[in-house]
């Protein structure tokens, strides 16, 4: 493709974006599915023109609004490379270059980049939540998170994530799926935390390679392999993974317990258990069995204080993975975490029930707000004196041992995520 047919395929990808209310990398999924004559290196091209604005929309959207201009898709994405040096003049052009580019830019248009000479993009009268590009509800539960790290914290959360990959002992050591990956021209380090990560530059196509496809290595950020390791599931046990998804922690626990014992991943969705069956047999796991919860479903009193362990790791924000999905924080409003904390607690007293004397329940989040994550635990143990929080230690690394897993982007170079052990004790 031309720069110019890039370019225009990034305005029809945005609009979808901002119009559709599904995760962006969704939409961009099927909408280059749609578009299979689009080849892997015009893909990355306009997804890197798309996430450039995602990562900086509301400072982009400031700054064109204060101009006297719209915040259209196509506006964006031209003050966007105005303020990575272009010219007005030369963002012009490049929206006027081609047949298979977007329509040429109105007079308006050009006038709002005329007026924005002069500028970059940080600007000292700059509401400090459009400097972070957060809502601005959430600011003040950032503040009371980070306190005088909260700069930073939000410079790390709005860089790009790298690719993190969980190497399947099942199928070999860490040693050697880095020698698999190398023989394919990828260049993978250790993770510093996690005893099974694998990290990649950037965004790679790891699906394709052999060692994906022969169930060697998950995708899977390192935070979520270590909340699947603070589970401590070992050989033998009985394990249920009570939020599981697509099963991505029911795999990494599978896998510490050696295919011994048994591990249920349950979940309220039907297509998303589906979508383990495949991971789950590419893996080489055969300790796991999935269940499908129901309204009136008698499962979870036949299972009851049957079990060693339980991970809940509940429905939340997401504010923890805003450096891979920089399209949720415009989605995300206050009305939806006051939606979701009865959730969680909901979710909390059912699974509990699963548990042992002895059993330990974690409760985790790739949330970085606390009403979702310690005053969440707080009312849990309130509720529940049957219950007392522990430590967070081994098989951790040392590290990382405290009350709770608390993992940040600028800490840890992991997703944002929170994890607390609660142990039945009567």
């Amino acid at each position: 493709m031309t720069p110019a047919g890039q370019l225009g395929a990034a305005v029809d990808l945005l609009a979808e974006i901002f119009a559709d209310p599904r995760p962006g990398d969704a939409v961009a999924n099927a909408f280059f599915r749609n578009r299979r004559f689009i080849g892997a290196g015009d893909r990355r091209e306009i997804s890197g023109l798309v996430w450039g604005v995602l990562r900086a929309r509301r400072h982009l959207t400031w700054w064109v609004e204060k101009v006297g201009g719209e915040a259209t898709p196509r506006m964006l994405l031209a003050a966007q490379g105005f303020f990575s040096g272009m010219t007005a003049n030369k963002v012009a052009m490049a929206f006027a270059t081609g047949k298979y580019g977007p329509a040429a830019l109105s007079a308006a248009e050009i006038a709002v980049l005329e007026r924005l000479a002069g500028h970059t993009l940080e600007h000292p009268h700059m509401p400090e939540a459009v400097q972070f590009e957060v809502p601005d509800w959430v600011l003040p539960r950032l503040e009371q998170r980070f306190g005088a790290g909260l700069s930073a914290e939000m410079e790390a959360l709005g860089a790009p994530a790298p690719l993190d990959l969980r190497v399947n002992l099942l199928k070999g050591t860490r040693e050697a799926a880095m020698a698999a990956l190398r023989a394919e021209k990828f260049e993978p380090v250790a993770t510093p935390y996690s005893p099974y990560g694998l990290r990649l530059a950037g965004r790679q196509s790891v699906t394709s390679s052999k060692a994906f496809k022969d169930g060697f290595v998950e995708i899977q950020d390192e935070g979520s392999q270590l909340v699947a390791l603070a589970v401590d599931a070992k050989p033998g046990m009985r394990v249920a993974d009570y939020c599981a998804g697509a099963g991505g922690k029911t795999l990494a626990m599978a896998m510490m317990m050696e295919n011994k014992g048994h591990i249920v991943a349950c979940d309220v969705s039907a297509p998303r258990l589906e979508g383990a069956i495949k991971r789950l047999r590419r893996a080489g796991v055969h300790n796991a069995e999935r269940h499908l919860l129901e309204d009136g479903d008698k499962w979870l009193k036949r299972q009851a204080a049957k079990y060693d362990r339980v991970l809940v790791d509940a429905p939340c924000t997401g504010t923890g993975t805003w450096r891979r999905n920089p399209d949720a924080r415009a989605r995300l409003t206050e009305n939806d975490l006051l939606e979701i904390l009865p959730k969680q607690a909901k979710i909390l007293d059912q699974a509990q029930r699963l548990l042992k004397v002895g059993g330990r329940l974690v409760y985790a989040t790739c949330s970085l707000l606390g009403d979702e994550n310690e005053m969440q635990v707080a009312a849990f143990l309130a509720r529940n004196g049957q219950f007392k929080q522990v430590a967070v230690a081994a098989p951790l690394p040392a590290g990382l041992h405290g009350q709770a897993l608390r993992l940040t982007p600028r800490g840890h170079g992991t997703d944002g995520f929170y994890a607390a052990v609660l142990e039945r004790v009567a």
